[in-house]
């Protein structure tokens, strides 16, 4: 174990000289001095709407609402349909209602209930008429590339947040081309768009990353958050030469072409760029930290390991959101945290593991291809848990185990018996652990498993209520196992891949492909199959998004049609009693949502345990900007 850094001294940073190039490269780059001060208390989130839904099903309408970090402990709701009254008294329990009988064109809003007094009318219920609602989108051409190969395009991984302030939350989504690659494919891909678009299907914007940025899972990691705090979320993303933004104006150099024989671009300029949300314009284009340097120095030749993005969203001063760019996983890792504030970047640190500071602590080849973001050490301040090693809220050093790269990984409140947060991840070193928890404040292991190769899957959550606590299984181990690692049931779950709260029980289903499953001992129970959708990232068979979106706490799960023409929106048909606050007011949850889309996407967890036999859930302290 390696505990580098524990104290919080803070220095001066300074990011380097910017680059001035035409365009809209531009400059403005100033100096970030971290200060003592202890994190305030409330942190930012967004001002939302009442996110009303109606799902209908043979037996009438469920309606269900969002509990908002901003209501007071005590309140309640009514529920209208068409101006007329539904329920017979306030709705205290949780934030839905049964509306037996009513047709799927019903029309319904939500009044909250403060102190006896009942306040203005919600916004008017989103209809799941046939248990779905479709986004409308419409893919970018296809076209060649320079060896001939044609390609099309198909929706992929998406994102959201409110892009033009008015309460509701957007999409963000990539489409990809048929022609992505891995980064070990050499050959060149078509272009990565990205799309901002309303959930009524009015597309915000376009932005074309162009020629020189490669297309496929490891290349592109977007963050759509509010991060200068106006009340509208932008998006971040890496760019290059050639970028093209929502208003049609260029990053860069329009003519260059970086491209490789093999498809690879390992030459030219790197950028990171904020857009507006709800426009698409470029406001500002730094250099991408860390630039690749010499290629070979992370780990190959060719082009593999240097081209290994990650991204995420932070809260490192404890109230408001900074962005996290990463490069590198396998043997050097750079993670570079960034505020977008006043319409400039500043720097607020770098971890690099070949700094003098970090070099030979045994940081260096333990990313994973995806990251998680939470306060483990219970400072208010959120820390980076990149795979088997953690970054303090300073950019320090906390811990490392070790335990080298794996492909997923999970951070919450895992085991609700002992302090804390927990992480269990899956290696592929043959000479390590296959799978392990530990205590996610200091790194140390809470249990392991033998090592036994490239262990290539693994999940922890509470899907069972046969056992406290979340049960953890992988591809390459027998069972599932509690938070002690003691194995309390041989049969594993039908899939290891994604999860839900889909029913009326805070215990969490399995998400895998297009369907949604309840585990049970004898068997798995199918209680959602997606209708003419399919899933994305070839076997990781991964939803274009799942989160809690929109009504109450459960989750709402988003796969592309088949023609690639919406986005289907699946909200749960059934009720529930439980009343928890809305998770997009939960930051180390709505931050997961934020990140879902990096690498190899992995479900979302909150900040405190949702599972059988849970505490009432806290509340959370926030402000709206």
């Amino acid at each position: 174990m390696s505990h580098p850094h524990t104290h919080r001294r803070r220095r001066p940073l300074v990011l380097g000289a910017a680059l001035a190039a035409a365009g809209l490269v531009g400059t403005g780059l100033t100096t970030l001095t971290t200060d003592t001060a202890q994190a305030a208390t409330a942190r930012q989130v967004e001002a939302l709407d009442r996110g009303v839904v109606s799902v209908h099903t043979g037996d009438g309408n469920l309606v269900s609402w969002r509990w908002l970090g901003t209501d007071p402990d005590g309140v309640a709701f009514n529920v209208y349909r068409a101006g007329t009254k539904v329920n017979s008294a306030p709705v205290t329990g949780s934030t839905t209602f049964f509306h037996a009988g009513a047709p799927s064109h019903a029309d319904y809003t939500v009044r909250a209930v403060v102190g006896g007094t009942e306040q203005g009318d919600s916004v008017h219920a989103i209809q799941f008429r046939a248990g779905y609602k479709d986004v409308p989108i419409s893919p970018p051409a296809g076209g060649t590339t320079p060896d001939g190969v044609a390609y099309t395009y198909e929706a992929n991984d998406a994102s959201v947040g409110d892009l033009d302030g008015d309460g509701a939350l957007d999409l963000v989504l990539k489409w990809q081309p048929t022609n992505a690659k891995d980064n070990s494919q050499s050959g060149y891909t078509g272009n990565t768009i990205v799309d901002g678009v309303k959930l009524d299907g009015t597309r915000l914007w376009r932005v074309d990353l162009g020629r020189n940025i490669r297309s496929g899972a490891h290349y592109t990691q977007f963050q759509v958050y509010d991060y200068d705090g106006d009340g509208k979320a932008e998006v971040a993303m890496k760019t290059a030469d050639g970028t093209k933004d929502g208003t049609g104006a260029v990053v860069g150099s329009s003519s260059a072409d970086h491209r490789n024989s093999s498809g690879y671009v390992l030459t030219g300029p790197e950028y990171l760029t904020m857009f507006n949300g709800q426009t698409g314009k470029a406001m500002g284009t730094v250099d991408y930290v860390p630039g690749r340097g010499n290629v070979s120095s992370w780990g190959d030749s060719y082009g593999n390991r240097v081209d290994r993005f990650l991204a995420g969203t932070a809260y490192l001063d404890g109230s408001r959101p900074s962005l996290i760019m990463a490069r590198g996983y396998y043997t050097r890792s750079v993670i570079a945290a960034w505020d977008w504030r006043d319409g400039r970047f500043t720097r607020r640190w770098t971890f690099d593991t070949d700094s003098s500071t970090n070099a030979g602590k045994g940081y260096d080849g333990q990313g994973n291809h995806q990251l998680s973001v939470a306060d483990v050490d219970g400072d208010g301040r959120d820390e980076i848990v990149y795979g088997a090693m953690a970054v303090d809220d300073n950019g320090h050093g906390l811990w490392t185990t070790r335990n080298g790269h794996g492909d997923a990984l999970h951070v919450g409140d895992l085991d609700p018996s002992r302090a804390g947060l927990e992480e269990f991840k899956v290696d592929e070193d043959g000479s390590k652990p296959s799978s392990w928890m530990a205590d996610a404040r200091t790194g140390q292991i809470i249990w392991a498993t033998g090592a036994s190769g490239d262990n290539g899957r693994g999940v922890s959550a509470d899907i069972w209520s046969g056992s406290a606590g979340a049960e953890s299984w992988s591809s390459a181990e027998s069972g599932i196992r509690d938070p002690k690692g003691t194995v309390v049931n041989s049969r594993k779950p039908s899939s290891t891949n994604f999860l839900s709260w889909w029913d009326g029980d805070p215990v969490r289903e399995l998400l895998d492909g297009t369907r949604v499953d309840k585990y049970g001992t004898s068997g798995d129970t199918r209680l959602l199959t997606g209708s003419g959708v399919a899933a994305t990232n070839g076997t990781k068979a991964t939803p274009v998004l799942s989160g809690d979106i929109l009504g109450d706490w459960r989750e709402e799960i988003v796969w592309r049609t088949s023609d690639n023409r919406a986005l289907r929106i699946y909200s749960t048909p059934h009720d529930t009693d439980r009343r928890i606050t809305t998770l997009l007011h939960d930051t180390q949850y709505r931050t997961a949502l934020a990140w879902q889309n990096t690498a190899y996407n992995q479900p979302p967890h909150p900040s405190f345990f949702i599972g059988a036999g849970m505490a009432t859930a806290p509340r959370p302290t926030v402000y709206t900007p």
